[in-house]
């Protein structure tokens, strides 16, 4: 298991026990727990592993456990976008401690990392040509075992993007995950008595089949993609990078889970301490989407159902197309 806040991201090492106590540790809450095998995994390791080159990005290790307090500090993004988004919340606890922060992020998060208000600096990663080593070098997902901090420390919303112009009570939908895991994805044409009933626009960057204010499908710009979140007055997604944009911009978000679902997420809550503004559900079994879409069909009408007349008919009744200069 590798020794941070990270669940193992290889098959075989989920299958460890360690790797399934740590597991069962994080969903639990018990921090404390998860934290002290994390240590155990970090005082096993071989030093000359560290940032080990011919391992994938996400299988590394960076944090050797030195101290940050008043030193330069550079932290690198291994991982995906969604977990990049997730683990800048500890951005400002690391600066508050640290002489300086510079963050190598993806270049499609620059300008939205360096939202995050840490008084950090914020490159491109460049696979060719990463930054050389600073004083004190940790990857952003290592920050909360190193921090000790919970999911639910700091400042929330955390990251910050301008709302796009559209109409008001907008629902956004994203029914498609990363390919390296299918089962999370699921058929966009289940969200059919979603979008027929409500205003809803893809977050996917591809044509829609469904009655969407944006039918060609979401801009890949990712600026133009935090804007239309921000804009949107519900999210209802699949687990991917969109999920975590929208609870770090803190916008009302349903969260669609596969029955086994990622570590972070706990399959027999409703709520997380990640995004306090998210609600979960959980497949009740393996591949049953339509019973999850059912439960948000029935949750939709109970939510509208408390709207004045004014709000209903904000959320229900407009048709036809948005200008793509709104939609990036």
């Amino acid at each position: 298991m590798k020794g941070t806040a990270v669940a193992p991201q290889h098959s075989a090492l989920l299958m460890s026990d360690g790797a399934q106590q740590w597991i069962s540790a994080m969903r639990a809450g018990d921090y404390p727990r998860a934290w002290a095998l994390s240590a155990r995994d970090m005082a096993q390791r071989d030093p000359a592993t560290r940032d080990d080159p011919s391992l994938p990005y996400h299988l590394r290790w960076v944090w050797d456990g030195r101290s940050f307090d008043g030193y330069d500090v550079l932290v690198r993004c291994y991982h995906g976008l969604g977990d990049t988004i997730q683990f800048a919340r500890f951005l400002p606890i690391l600066a508050r401690r640290a002489a300086s922060v510079t963050v190598e992020a993806p270049a499609r998060l620059r300008d939205l990392i360096a939202s995050v208000d840490a008084g950090i600096n914020v490159v491109p990663f460049d696979h060719a040509h990463p930054l050389p080593p600073a004083a004190c070098d940790i990857e952003i997902t290592e920050l909360p075992f190193a921090l000790r901090a919970r999911p639910e420390t700091g400042i929330f919303p955390y990251v910050k993007a301008s709302a796009a112009a559209l109409p008001a009570g907008i629902t956004g939908l994203c029914h498609q995950g990363g390919d390296w895991d299918p089962a999370r994805s699921l058929d966009p044409a289940l969200f059919a008595p979603v979008a027929a009933a409500h205003r809803c626009i893809t977050l996917v960057a591809e044509p829609s089949p469904l009655p969407v204010l944006n039918p060609s499908g979401c801009a890949f710009a990712m600026d133009a993609t935090a804007s239309l979140v921000a804009a949107c007055d519900l999210v209802i997604t699949v687990d991917t990078m969109i999920a975590h944009l929208a609870g770090a911009l803190g916008r009302p978000t349903w969260l669609l889970l596969k029955a086994e679902p990622d570590w972070r997420w706990n399959p027999a809550a409703t709520d997380t301490p990640w995004y306090p503004n998210m609600r979960l559900y959980v497949q009740r079994t393996p591949g049953d989407w339509a019973g999850v879409i059912a439960r948000v069909v029935r949750d939709l009408a109970d939510r509208t159902s408390t709207f004045t007349n004014d709000e209903r008919l904000a959320h229900g009744e407009y048709r036809g197309t948005i200008s793509s200069r709104v939609l990036g």
